[in-house]
């Protein structure tokens, strides 16, 4: 047989702990390991009864005095109030003055339980699932903005049920929870009603299923919609479209969809925020002597950017305003960084180098620092 646990390891508090640390520790391993937030878990079903039992002796100061003292083996011989009924009496106090029915209604309403539940519940509505649409689009879309079409399957109301799923209109009471929309079940000292599997909770069930839905009230369809995509987008942005998700199940309020807009690479600027990068190059005489060249900005306009001489392998100017949007409509604009890539030439013809190595001899006995541009 396993030894048993130390109570105050179990609780996760120190030998010292006040009543109320305990109450507190006890509180967060209850709702964790509670064995119907649990079904199945027979590990949480151990972990809950073994809280359970630590807190039922901690609680007791006479207990706790002789547990002190000789471990498991001082209460050996007591008599025992019943599993988990000192935590019941116990209960409102624990949870801070929330009835147990309320902390249960929170504890297993994402899991299908409650004490009456919701309006939305009862009639067994529900609202539709989320739609997530994928858009790639191109940098020039993130300039200028773009409004584009798509088509989403979706799930709708049947129009000729009108969502109920009845072909006449006729629901019939539920014969599993007799028209409540609950089953109540009893586990350990705790008693949870749990929504009805049968009619989902509606406690209604359909005579006769409608012909173009097969009785759920939904149909799949697919609709098309306009999307602005606004100028300056991020990539990874998500854009809500309110009500254009899955229909509710009968007659619940829809779902959102959710447009994912991935930007494409582009062949020339890389983005950085709302700033361009781009590379330009720039001949060898040019980035010696100074001089002008002229590149396309990505609206399509004619830019000219001065090259002072003298100009190094890497440097990057800066062309305001030729960057893109901000968001928002604000009309301001990011900046274009460009990097002078030097171009060296190849397949130089014997004059060419010849000119090239006077060149060199000039600039080694003024500066020596041809050497810099590769020339050797």
């Amino acid at each position: 047989m396993a030894e048993k646990r130390d109570y105050y390891e179990i609780l996760g508090v120190s030998r010292n702990a006040s009543l109320e640390e305990i109450k507190k520790a006890y509180r967060k391993l209850a709702l964790k390991y509670h064995p119907d937030r649990n079904q199945g878990n027979p590990e949480a079903e151990r972990l809950f009864k073994e809280a359970t039992e630590a807190y039922e002796v901690l609680r007791d100061e006479q207990k706790r005095k002789l547990y002190d003292q000789f471990g498991h083996a001082g209460l050996s011989g007591m008599g025992s109030q019943g599993f988990g009924q000192a935590a019941y009496n116990d209960f409102a106090d624990i949870f801070g003055g929330t009835s147990f029915e309320e902390i249960f209604e929170n504890l297993f309403s994402g899991a299908g339980f409650g004490f009456g539940g919701s309006t939305r519940q009862r009639s067994g509505a529900r609202r539709g699932a989320d739609l997530r649409y994928n858009l790639e689009i191109s940098l020039e879309d993130v300039y200028h903005g773009k409004e584009v079409t798509i088509q989403i399957p979706k799930e709708e109301s049947c129009s000729d049920c009108h969502g109920t799923g009845s072909e006449d209109g006729k629901l019939d009471s539920c014969p599993v929870c007799h028209g409540s929309g609950q089953i109540r079940r009893t586990t350990g000292f705790f008693s949870i009603a749990q929504t009805c599997y049968h009619c989902g909770g509606s406690g209604k069930v359909v005579r006769s299923k409608c012909r173009t839905c097969g009785g759920t009230g939904l149909v799949s369809r697919r609709k098309t919609l306009s999307i602005r995509i606004p100028p300056g987008i991020e990539s990874g942005t998500r854009l809500k479209v309110a009500g254009e998700g899955e229909a509710g199940y009968r007659n619940g309020p829809p779902g959102d969809l959710y447009v994912v807009v991935q930007v494409k690479k582009h062949p020339i600027f890389e983005r950085e925020g709302v700033d361009l990068q781009t590379k330009v190059q720039v001949s060898v005489t040019t980035a010696i002597l100074g001089g002008e060249i002229t590149l396309e900005a990505l609206d399509n306009s004619k830019v000219k950017l001065k090259i002072p001489p003298g100009t190094q392998p890497g440097t990057t100017f800066r062309i305001r305003g030729k960057g893109l949007p901000y968001m928002g409509g604000t009309g301001r604009y990011g900046d274009l960084l460009v990097e002078a890539e030097i171009v060296v030439p190849k397949n130089l013809s014997n004059r060419a180098k010849q000119l090239v190595k006077e060149l060199e001899a000039e600039l080694e006995q003024n500066s020596g620092i041809f050497g810099k541009f590769g020339f050797r």
